[in-house]
């Protein structure tokens, strides 16, 4: 029985996708790169062109069989169907959108011969320099003396990050996989269980529906214990100490939520549901950043127009008077979604003075705010780029108190 998402017209319509981007910077052949054997590894690039998953981390160690476990490949040239290179015989090739398969012990060799055998030679694309090991690298240079590597890492996502209907309805799905799954832990979390019964309860809501959260991170508690974005850092919950009435919680839910495609919604609270005035205040300022960016989320808005709005309200909230954490490690407002999260991230230090939102992109809007003295929030959207505004697709309450 076939588990793909997508029918096989919409692959061939991204291989032509990067066959144009490959003529024009001027390849006649690229080689494109995928690592790891959990989708918050670096699978996005041969899952989004052929539907590959691989099935072995990456951190298998070499061996005299085995080497270079984890990393897979596709050679692309125009014209011709990609030609896969994996790791594994067992898996299942129903997936796999193309009809070019081989598996090698070696895959690093495997890709090598074939290119070798192809008489490939000249400048050759290479897409995945920011993961693939130096130690590949050399051996991949040793065995195609004949091939001058010039990475192009942005290859493939210069022409990904705009979605398909059909990635769309994906994504629909996944924001509702994800929002049932916030729903249970924030109820959980909100009704005094421990962090960890409430983000299984989450947990349990996504996977069974198909998606994989590689965290979910909570935070309980007042003033100074919400100065880490998680309490239990290694899992994310904390197993030992439940919330407490009139303590503030948090949860953000991270992950691959449908077929690869990543949401991280975020929403905080009061343990007992009844917030004092200032909690209140508090969160609904943090509510305010997130849907004050939001507004001005269209077609062609400068990342950078973004992050000055939200520079603007923050400091109209009171925030940087009390440094938060969160918002200094992320000085930031939204990204994009794709299988992982992107660029351009909003924030004037985060990326550069041109990129823009373009229609059909997914995204976010996101904040933090600390208040001396009262405690630190954060609420995260996730949301597609529409000509009529942002179509959040994270749909739980902002607001789980009376």
């Amino acid at each position: 029985m076939s588990m793909k998402v997508f029918p096989k017209e919409e692959y061939e319509a991204r291989w032509e996708k990067v066959h144009g981007e490959m003529r024009r910077r001027g390849y006649d052949t690229a080689v494109i790169w995928s690592r790891g054997a959990c989708t918050w590894d670096r699978c996005s690039n041969l899952l989004w062109l052929v539907n590959h998953f691989c099935g072995h981390p990456a951190q298998t160690p070499d061996n005299y069989l085995w080497q270079g476990r984890g990393h897979n490949a596709v050679i692309m040239r125009p014209g011709e169907v990609p030609e896969l290179h994996i790791d594994e015989l067992l898996e299942p090739h129903d997936w796999i959108a193309t009809d070019r398969v081989d598996w090698h012990m070696n895959p690093i060799k495997g890709v090598a011969e074939a290119l070798n055998e192809k008489r490939i030679s000249g400048k050759v694309a290479l897409v995945g320099t920011d993961f693939f090991p130096c130690k590949y690298m050399d051996m991949l240079r040793e065995l195609t003396p004949k091939i001058e590597w010039t990475p192009e890492d942005d290859l493939v996502k210069s022409v990904q990050h705009v979605k398909s209907p059909r990635e769309l309805d994906v994504f629909r799905e996944a924001g509702d996989i994800v929002t049932k799954g916030m729903n249970l832990t924030m109820e959980g979390l909100v009704a005094g269980k421990l962090e960890a019964e409430a983000a299984a309860d989450g947990a349990r809501e996504i996977i069974k529906r198909g998606g994989m959260p590689y965290i979910i991170r909570c935070a309980h508690g007042t003033g100074k214990d919400l100065i880490n974005f998680a309490r239990y850092p290694l899992t994310g919950a904390d197993f030992e100490s439940p919330p407490k009435k009139g303590d503030i919680v948090r949860a953000w839910l991270m992950g691959p939520m449908r077929h690869g495609y990543y949401l991280d919604p975020g929403r905080s609270a009061v343990c007992g549901g009844k917030p004092t005035k200032e909690q209140r205040d508090l969160l609904e300022a943090c509510i305010g950043i997130v849907e004050g960016v939001m507004k001005l989320i269209r077609p062609g808005v400068l990342a950078h127009d973004l992050a000055r709005e939200g520079d603007r309200i923050v400091k109209e909230a009171g925030g940087g008077e009390t440094e938060d954490a969160a918002a200094t490690q992320w000085p930031l407002y939204g990204h994009l979604c794709d299988h992982m999260f992107e660029n351009p991230m909003y924030g004037l230090t985060t990326c550069g003075p041109e990129e823009t939102l373009e229609e059909n992109m997914v995204c976010s809007s996101e904040a933090f705010l600390t208040w001396e003295g009262v405690g630190a929030v954060g609420f995260e959207e996730n949301l597609i780029v529409t000509k009529d505004g942002p179509e959040v697709i994270t749909t739980s309450p902002l607001r789980f108190w009376d």
